[in-house]
Protein backbone atom coordinates (compact mmCIF):
# COMPACT_ATOMS: atom_id res chain seq x y z
CA UNK A 1 0.00 0.00 0.00
CA UNK A 2 1.43 3.17 -1.03
CA UNK A 3 0.37 6.51 0.37
CA UNK A 4 1.96 9.80 0.86
CA UNK A 5 1.41 13.33 1.29
CA UNK A 6 2.70 16.86 1.34
CA UNK A 7 0.06 19.02 2.70
CA UNK A 8 0.87 22.90 3.42
CA UNK A 9 -0.31 26.69 3.39
CA UNK A 10 2.85 28.81 2.29
CA UNK A 11 3.09 32.89 2.19
CA UNK A 12 6.07 32.45 -0.96
CA UNK A 13 5.20 31.62 -4.32
CA UNK A 14 3.73 28.04 -5.14
CA UNK A 15 5.44 25.79 -7.65
CA UNK A 16 3.68 23.29 -10.09
CA UNK A 17 7.29 21.56 -10.35
CA UNK A 18 7.46 20.94 -6.99
CA UNK A 19 4.03 18.92 -7.22
CA UNK A 20 4.70 17.35 -10.26
CA UNK A 21 8.26 16.58 -8.89
CA UNK A 22 6.54 14.68 -5.39
CA UNK A 23 3.82 12.39 -7.14
CA UNK A 24 5.52 11.22 -10.06
CA UNK A 25 6.37 7.42 -9.58
CA UNK A 26 5.93 4.23 -12.04
CA UNK A 27 3.88 3.01 -8.89
CA UNK A 28 1.02 4.89 -10.49
CA UNK A 29 -0.49 5.23 -14.03
CA UNK A 30 -2.59 8.74 -13.77
CA UNK A 31 -2.24 11.98 -12.64
CA UNK A 32 -4.11 15.12 -12.20
CA UNK A 33 -2.96 18.57 -11.51
CA UNK A 34 -5.42 21.42 -10.42
CA UNK A 35 -4.16 24.97 -9.87
CA UNK A 36 -6.58 28.02 -8.66
CA UNK A 37 -5.20 31.24 -10.19
CA UNK A 38 -6.29 35.19 -9.67
CA UNK A 39 -8.37 35.96 -12.38
CA UNK A 40 -8.90 39.55 -13.36
CA UNK A 41 -13.23 39.73 -12.68
CA UNK A 42 -15.35 38.33 -9.76
CA UNK A 43 -19.17 39.67 -9.37
CA UNK A 44 -18.83 41.91 -12.56
CA UNK A 45 -15.57 44.05 -10.61
CA UNK A 46 -12.22 44.35 -11.76
CA UNK A 47 -10.17 42.11 -10.05
CA UNK A 48 -6.43 43.53 -8.98
CA UNK A 49 -5.33 41.44 -6.61
CA UNK A 50 -6.25 38.84 -3.58
CA UNK A 51 -4.81 38.48 0.02
CA UNK A 52 -5.63 35.28 1.60
CA UNK A 53 -5.68 34.98 5.44
CA UNK A 54 -6.03 31.78 7.24
CA UNK A 55 -6.09 29.95 10.69
CA UNK A 56 -2.46 28.22 9.56
CA UNK A 57 -2.52 24.93 12.19
CA UNK A 58 -6.51 24.69 11.25
CA UNK A 59 -5.72 25.12 7.87
CA UNK A 60 -3.44 21.99 8.39
CA UNK A 61 -5.75 19.51 10.40
CA UNK A 62 -8.54 20.53 7.42
CA UNK A 63 -6.01 19.25 5.28
CA UNK A 64 -4.94 16.55 7.24
CA UNK A 65 -9.27 15.58 7.91
CA UNK A 66 -10.04 15.40 4.36
CA UNK A 67 -6.74 13.34 3.08
CA UNK A 68 -7.61 10.68 5.64
CA UNK A 69 -11.64 11.15 5.17
CA UNK A 70 -10.60 10.28 0.67
CA UNK A 71 -8.91 7.06 1.74
CA UNK A 72 -11.81 6.17 3.80
CA UNK A 73 -14.57 7.09 2.04
CA UNK A 74 -13.28 6.91 -1.52
CA UNK A 75 -11.03 3.51 -0.84
CA UNK A 76 -8.38 4.79 -2.98
CA UNK A 77 -5.27 3.50 -1.07
CA UNK A 78 -2.44 3.71 -3.10
CA UNK A 79 -1.88 7.15 -3.88
CA UNK A 80 0.29 10.51 -3.55
CA UNK A 81 -1.37 13.51 -2.65
CA UNK A 82 0.11 17.11 -2.72
CA UNK A 83 -1.97 20.08 -0.98
CA UNK A 84 -0.49 23.94 -1.14
CA UNK A 85 -2.20 26.69 -0.61
CA UNK A 86 -1.06 30.85 -0.60
CA UNK A 87 -1.34 33.04 1.90
CA UNK A 88 -0.77 36.66 1.63
CA UNK A 89 -0.99 38.74 -1.47
CA UNK A 90 -1.39 37.71 -4.81
CA UNK A 91 -1.24 39.37 -8.17
CA UNK A 92 -3.66 38.08 -11.38
CA UNK A 93 -2.29 34.83 -12.58
CA UNK A 94 -0.56 33.78 -9.43
CA UNK A 95 -1.49 30.33 -8.06
CA UNK A 96 -3.45 30.35 -4.65
CA UNK A 97 -3.73 26.41 -4.58
CA UNK A 98 -2.32 23.41 -5.80
CA UNK A 99 -3.45 20.23 -5.93
CA UNK A 100 -2.26 16.97 -7.53
CA UNK A 101 -2.57 13.53 -6.86
CA UNK A 102 -1.06 10.55 -8.74
CA UNK A 103 -3.41 7.11 -7.84
CA UNK A 104 -2.99 3.86 -10.30
CA UNK A 105 -5.94 4.44 -12.06
CA UNK A 106 -7.46 7.31 -14.09
CA UNK A 107 -11.11 7.55 -12.69
CA UNK A 108 -9.05 7.01 -9.13
CA UNK A 109 -7.41 10.69 -9.55
CA UNK A 110 -10.23 12.71 -11.15
CA UNK A 111 -12.44 11.50 -8.00
CA UNK A 112 -9.78 12.36 -5.70
CA UNK A 113 -8.61 15.39 -7.11
CA UNK A 114 -12.30 16.38 -7.02
CA UNK A 115 -13.09 15.51 -3.31
CA UNK A 116 -10.26 17.22 -2.10
CA UNK A 117 -10.81 20.44 -3.68
CA UNK A 118 -14.66 20.71 -3.02
CA UNK A 119 -14.12 19.74 0.82
CA UNK A 120 -11.26 22.67 0.99
CA UNK A 121 -13.78 25.25 -0.62
CA UNK A 122 -16.13 23.90 2.18
CA UNK A 123 -14.35 23.51 5.67
CA UNK A 124 -10.98 25.25 5.55
CA UNK A 125 -10.43 28.64 7.37
CA UNK A 126 -9.04 30.33 4.73
CA UNK A 127 -10.81 33.71 4.40
CA UNK A 128 -10.06 35.92 0.66
CA UNK A 129 -10.00 39.39 0.27
CA UNK A 130 -10.08 40.81 -3.32
CA UNK A 131 -8.85 44.03 -4.75
CA UNK A 132 -9.94 46.57 -7.07
CA UNK A 133 -9.22 48.59 -9.62
CA UNK A 134 -10.06 51.88 -7.94
CA UNK A 135 -8.62 50.47 -4.71
CA UNK A 136 -11.50 49.45 -2.46
CA UNK A 137 -11.78 45.96 -1.52
CA UNK A 138 -14.43 43.20 -0.34
CA UNK A 139 -13.57 40.02 2.38
CA UNK A 140 -15.42 37.60 0.40
CA UNK A 141 -18.43 35.55 1.98
CA UNK A 142 -17.01 31.97 2.46
CA UNK A 143 -18.97 28.81 2.57
CA UNK A 144 -19.96 27.77 6.49
CA UNK A 145 -18.17 25.68 7.78
CA UNK A 146 -19.77 22.49 8.21
CA UNK A 147 -19.55 20.47 11.32
CA UNK A 148 -20.56 16.24 11.35
CA UNK A 149 -22.50 15.65 14.19
CA UNK A 150 -21.25 12.69 16.51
Amino acid sequence: MLHTKIIDIKDKKLSIIKAENFITSTEFGASIFFSGTVRNQNNNKIVTGITYDSHDALVIKSFEEIYNEAEEKLNIKDKAVFIEHAKGYLNLGDISIIIAVACKHRDEAYVLSRYIIEEIKKRSPIWKKEHYQNNETDWLKGNPIQYEKN
